[in-house]
């Protein structure tokens, strides 16, 4: 990917040209914010969602938004062309960061900065039909990340040492518990399913409103599976009937193991569900349809 073309503020050029300043609050200090948008088919998923959630993360860190819905639009497209044009991939993940801007390193927002904008795209590398088939392991640990979950920032350094928890230990994520009660996993948010309906932490500061928040709860209604936001508990996720992962990269994929215990009960004791399964093919036709 060394000549894949990438944006930064404002020009097209190769990876291996794209220079930041030292100074920049975001390698300074990890001052700014990132997004992650999925491209099927070579078109954009949720889009508008994910813009939405770009521009609550940059509200809340005080940093203002480079481009409107439509600069951002014809940025990514730009980009996914471009990369499907190198690599021939149609499936992509459009990474886009923005930080604060370049300044004397202080600790306090200098005002008026222009924000460093970055954005480049990689073909997507998907979970395996044997992850999908046969479910995946997770850890668990306490959750010891900053208390502002809910900005997708690039202050990532909790994450990373949660999820080399789980790489260490040979398994997919790590799953993390705040004072006992579920919050989310390294990189992914998680839900359980109990009794035929889907359960999910509540969104608060602690937890990063997944763009699959709402996409679930609409690919529920459409299956008639029940959905709820509560606090859910440690003994709830290890007494659950089934458990999943989502992200962008992960859609929607089964937890069948959890510190080395399987996940659910009886003849599905430690196998993907029914209910992963019918959210899974609602899921695949809902990509059809949710693009820009």
């Amino acid at each position: 990917m060394n000549d894949a073309l990438v944006h930064l503020n404002g020009e097209i050029l190769p990876l291996s040209q794209a220079k930041v300043s030292v100074l920049d609050r975001g390698f300074i200090f990890g001052d700014g914010i990132y997004e992650v948008v999925p491209v099927y088919g070579g078109r954009l998923f949720r889009f508008d969602e994910h813009m939405a959630r770009l521009s609550r993360s940059l509200a809340k860190l005080r940093i203002p938004n480079p481009h409107d819905n439509t600069g951002w639009l014809a940025l990514c497209r730009q980009l996914v062309a471009s990369t499907a044009e190198a690599t021939g991939a149609q499936d992509q993940l459009v990474y886009i960061q923005i930080t604060r801007g370049v300044a004397p390193r202080d600790h306090v927002m200098p005002a008026n900065l222009k924000p460093t904008v970055f954005a480049m795209a990689n073909p997507m590398k998907q979970a395996s039909l044997e992850q999908r088939h046969q479910g995946v392991a997770c850890v668990t640990a306490r959750d010891f990340r900053w208390e502002r979950g809910d900005i997708k920032s690039i202050s990532l350094l909790g994450n990373v040492l949660a999820r080399q928890i789980s790489a260490d230990a040979g398994a997919v994520e790590t799953i993390m518990f705040r004072d006992g009660w579920l919050t989310e996993a390294a990189a992914s948010n998680v839900w359980i399913a109990h009794e035929g309906a889907l359960l999910g932490a509540p969104k608060s500061s602690h937890v990063l409103e997944g763009i699959r928040y709402e996409l679930l709860r609409e690919l529920c209604e459409d299956c008639g599976i029940a959905y709820n936001l509560r606090p859910i508990s440690e003994a709830d996720v290890r007494a659950a009937d089934e458990v999943m992962l989502s992200s962008a990269t992960k859609e929607i994929l089964p937890v069948t193991h959890i510190d080395g215990e399987p996940v659910g009960h009886g003849a599905l004791r430690g196998k993907p569900g029914p209910v992963y399964a019918r959210l899974y093919e609602a899921y695949q036709r809902a990509k059809q349809s949710m693009v820009a």
